[in-house]
């Protein structure tokens, strides 16, 4: 089964964002979002190699390449 071209729109309009180390802990909304105020915030774990994605607006966060994370634990 295919995408209709309105999920296909919707899913391109989420996004992906990708996070340097500074831009930890990540969290949706991000500031550089237009509709910052939408939802609560979440913060969402992309440390652990995976990508994230937003229970509330599907956004999809990960860490750019090369990216280091220096962890408390």
């Amino acid at each position: 089964m295919s995408d209709s071209p309105t999920r296909a729109a919707g899913q391109a309009a989420r996004g992906l964002v990708e996070l340097d180390a500074a831009d930890l802990p990540a969290h949706c909304p991000n500031p550089k979002m237009p509709l910052w105020s939408s939802h609560p915030r979440v913060y969402l774990d992309v440390t652990h190699g995976e990508a994230a994605q937003c229970p509330y607006c599907s956004t999809v966060y990960r860490l750019a390449a090369g990216a280091i994370v220096h962890g408390a634990h």
